[in-house]
């Protein structure tokens, strides 16, 4: 049912501005959906729509843009993440500060410095520092259902591969049972007892897939599979990130010769300690790129754990670390938040709130100051990061004019960011749609758009084709 925007908003639109009228590009979402809609002329500086725009919504990952930016204001932009490698006593010590690009080969170049300096036998004990980070792996409001799979991997101090480990399940046509495959260097048991059905089968039971996993990174496929000429390729979060560590360290030392007299410990020995190695990551630049552009949620959540961090001197948190957020953005943005609910860093929680007027303000924050270098960094329609493949956006007209950073959940679906319209002028847009959801009655033609795409396709050309300037 047609929802019709109030007389003000309407005055300011013409049949000849829009393809359509906007209460009707609004009615192609499903009966129930909610919109929260801002848009700004920068040319004017006005408010050209506000819709809704002060109720509190969930964010999803555009939440990510509010991570990026307190990040640019308060972290040196040469910082990195560092791992070390460092000597107490008779120990070693693996210092972790949450690096979540940390690859398999870094560590391998870390345990080579070891037999670098003659080092052969471990006399002592090896530790695994990750105390630079405290509190949950898991923020507040993350669905128990989607912990197993990569992009919900646990934000930790030691992390490794980015707590992702792979492997595929097979289903042979004549065969009801299915088998598994893990590539021999990742510690992890994968079991299965899951069948292969016929695709008629598994519907008519309603059997779906099913992942069942523990704390000793170990994982159970359980239900029903379709029939599959190849196999089906799967990524699992890692359960225990430092077991994961320490399992990969066990077999890398053992690689590189060196003995280990003690034992592999969590947590860190007292006494002083000598420098041994370090890896770093790529700069703070770097990071906030591949995380705004792949929609990164590991890296989105342990910078926010290192602000936290750094804002309070504290071990990181979920909490410190969203309260620094807000904190910096207030003081250094005059960006506030205060209303705002933000449990985490990446927006994957289905507690945060924020609103589309309160994300408005930090795409305009963001598009004034460009010296920050964020606008950059956001996917392009059409051509790049999480926007080259939106149905809605990534065909002329609207291929290479939307610059955004887009935001999905269940019932959610959002973009922020900035629209280069037909004459040349930017427009600041800011796009909430929650309550999304297509009815199982929906027999609408395979080759018909959805209802989403359909909306965002002709909000974003009518905006593109709009000659209004001002309120």
């Amino acid at each position: 049912m047609a929802r019709l925007l109030s007389l003000i908003v309407c005055s300011l639109f013409s049949v000849t501005a829009f393809s359509i009228p906007l209460n009707n590009i609004e009615a192609m979402l499903p009966a129930g959906s909610q919109l929260a809609l801002s848009v700004f002329n920068t040319n004017s500086g006005e408010q050209i729509i506000g819709r809704d725009d002060d109720i509190l919504l969930p964010p999803a990952s555009t939440q990510k843009v509010v991570t990026a930016l307190a990040a640019s204001l308060y972290l040196p932009q040469d910082f990195a993440f560092e791992t070390k490698v460092l000597q107490s006593g008779k120990d070693i010590v693996f210092k972790f500060d949450g690096d979540p690009t940390l690859k398999r080969k870094d560590l391998q170049l870390l345990v080579s410095a070891l037999k670098a300096k003659g080092i052969r036998q471990i006399r002592g004990d090896v530790w695994l520092d990750g105390e630079i980070f405290t509190g949950y792996e898991r923020a507040v409001g993350w669905p128990w259902d989607i912990l197993g799979v990569c992009y919900s991997a646990p934000s930790s101090a030691i992390t490794l591969e980015r707590n992702c480990v792979q492997g595929s399940i097979y289903s042979e046509k004549s065969k009801r049972q299915t088998r598994v495959f893990v590539p021999e260097h990742q510690p992890i048991e994968i079991s299965t007892n899951a069948l292969a059905l016929t695709t008629d089968q598994q519907k008519d039971q309603h059997c779906d897939l099913e992942l069942h996993y523990d704390n000793n990174n170990h994982y159970q496929l359980s239900g029903c599979l379709a029939h599959r000429t190849s196999p089906l390729p799967l990524k699992f979060a890692v359960q225990n990130p430092q077991k994961y560590m320490s399992d990969v360290l066990a077999s890398e030392l053992k690689k590189a010769a060196i003995s280990v007299k003690g034992k592999i410990r969590i947590g860190a020995p007292s006494g002083q300690r000598s420098f041994i190695a370090m890896h770093k990551s790529a700069p703070r630049d770097a990071l906030l790129n591949t995380m705004l552009k792949r929609s990164d949620n590991l890296i989105a959540d342990n910078i926010l754990k290192t602000l936290g961090h750094s804002y309070f001197d504290q071990a990181g948190s979920f909490s410190n670390g969203a309260a620094a957020i807000k904190a910096i953005l207030k003081q250094q943005a005059n960006i506030d938040l205060d209303t705002a609910v933000m449990v985490d860093g990446s927006g994957l929680s289905r507690n945060n709130r924020m609103t589309a007027a309160q994300l408005m303000d930090v795409v305009q924050y963001v598009y004034t100051h460009p010296q920050i270098g964020l606008l950059a960094m956001l996917p392009v329609s059409g051509v790049d990061g999480t926007l080259k493949y939106r149905s809605s956006v990534r065909n002329a007209p609207l291929k290479n004019k939307l610059t955004a950073k887009t935001g999905s959940l269940y019932g959610s679906y959002n973009l922020a960011g900035i629209l280069r319209n037909d004459k040349g002028q930017d427009i600041l847009v800011v796009q909430l749609v929650t309550n999304y959801h297509i009815p199982a009655s929906d027999d609408r033609p395979s080759n018909v758009a959805s209802p989403i795409t359909q909306f965002e396709r002709e909000l974003y050309q009518a905006l593109l084709t709009s000659s209004l300037t001002t309120r």
